[in-house]
This record gives C-alpha cells, sequence and structure tokens, in this order.
C-alpha cells in the first residue's frame, strides 16, 4: 500500500482526494502548510509526495527544496494549468513528475501507480538481486540492489525519475533511446504533446554527470529521436 503525503491548502480538493484515493487503497495523510509537508516529508514515513506548487507563506518551491537537500522520496508537483514555466522549473529543483491543475483523479491515480510499479521493481531488486548483477558500462555502475548508481567511482545523488532514465540510458549505451521509450519505460507513462518531463530530467542529469575527457555530455541528444548515453 502507496503511503501519500498531500501538502496543498486548497481544503476542498485534499477532501476530494481523501475520498478517491481512500477507495484506490492508498494510505493519504494531508497537510496545508509547506514547512510542515517538508518535516513529514523527511520523517521517512511517507513513500511519496503529491505538493501544490501555490501555497501562501511558503510555497511548493520553497517545500520541495527543503525536501531535495536531505531527500530524494518521489514528488509529484501540482502546477496551474497551462504554466509552463512552474512545470519546468518544479522539475529543475527534483520533482519526478507533475499535473495541471484542474486535474482527473483518474490521471492522479495513474501518476501514482506508476511510482509504486517502481517501488516494486525496487523492492524485488532488493530482494532477489546480488551483487554480481551490478552493470558496469564504462565509467557507470548500476547497483540494483541498492538502486544505486556510481559514475566515475563516486554515487550519483539523484532523484527516482532521474535513476530510472538512466538505468535506461546506460543499459542500451550506444544505442539511441526515443523519448516515447523513455516515457513508457522509465516514467511508466505514454508520451504526451508539450510533455517536456523527460527533456529536463536529462539536463538535470547533465549537470550531476559533467562531461567527459574529450568534452562531450555523456547523454547525448539525438535530434527528432531522442538520447544516447556514451559510455566514455
Amino acid at each position: 500500500m502507496l503511503r501519500v503525503l498531500l501538502i496543498d491548502d486548497d481544503v476542498e480538493l485534499c477532501q476530494m482526494m481523501e475520498e478517491y484515493l481512500g477507495a484506490e487503497d492508498f494510505t493519504l495523510t494531508i497537510t496545508h502548510d509547506g514547512e510542515d509537508g517538508a518535516q513529514q516529508a523527511l520523517s521517512g514515513e511517507f513513500d511519496l509526495v503529491v505538493l501544490d506548487v501555490m501555497m501562501p507563506r511558503f510555497n511548493g518551491f520553497d517545500t520541495l527544496r527543503l525536501i531535495r537537500a536531505s531527500s530524494q522520496i518521489p514528488v509529484i508537483m501540482l502546477t496551474a494549468k497551462g504554466d509552463e514555466i512552474d512545470r519546468i522549473v518544479g522539475l529543475e529543483l527534483g520533482a519526478d513528475d507533475y499535473l495541471s491543475k484542474p486535474f482527473n483523479p483518474r490521471e492522479l491515480v495513474a501518476r501514482l501507480r506508476a511510482i509504486q510499479r517502481r517501488v516494486a521493481v525496487r523492492d524485488e531488486s532488493q530482494h532477489n538481486q546480488a551483487s554480481s548483477n551490478i552493470t558496469r558500462v564504462g565509467k557507470i555502475a548500476i547497483y540494483p540492489s541498492e538502486r544505486i548508481i556510481e559514475w566515475k567511482g563516486e554515487p550519483l545523488d539523484i532523484t527516482t525519475s532521474e535513476y530510472a532514465l538512466l538505468e535506461v540510458l546506460a543499459r542500451n549505451a550506444g544505442r539511441v533511446v526515443s523519448k516515447a521509450d523513455l516515457f513508457t519505460q522509465a516514467l511508466g507513462r505514454p508520451e504526451s504533446r508539450y510533455d517536456r518531463s523527460v527533456d529536463v530530467h536529462v539536463s538535470n542529469l547533465r549537470q550531476k554527470l559533467g562531461l567527459l575527457e574529450d568534452g562531450r555530455s555523456p547523454i547525448q541528444t539525438v535530434r527528432g529521436v531522442g538520447y544516447q548515453f556514451i559510455a566514455g
């Protein structure tokens, strides 16, 4: 059962989501304050956070910064409809995904289920995978049992979505992976028009990986197709 923390000052929306997610067998905890929400998110009691951007006193971006300072718990941001800037800023700050308000509760459930599948894969890996299953590609090492990726011998501080994307790219090193495949294989949902989630996550990964010795990024853009990981 996925334990979800909802941080949103919209009381009516929270009540609706409490009823809807309860019927879908999620355990939902609600707080209307961003600072309190950040503290709860860091308590270790939750599997995922749903976080609204527009809140008084302590907005969603401030809350996300506090969370990301010491935790990579998955975060889904709720943004204003059509406000692409908020979506991009949220992803750049480390959000795993976003939904635009108003949204269909079924869409939120679909995003939560995608996270739930990733958690299930992680738990299965921890149970079944041995250290001999470590994948090494050039300067990258993937430890599936711990859900850790090392780059040049150092562990990367990455979000759940960034891990999933980098794992798919690294396991296909030298081959071009389409954006559509990255959406389905890494984010657990189909690609949709105007959705830049993959692009922003890749941009974040490039910053964290730095450059190869020849000055290239280890993640190359193949225009009109997708991305290619270079082992180095």
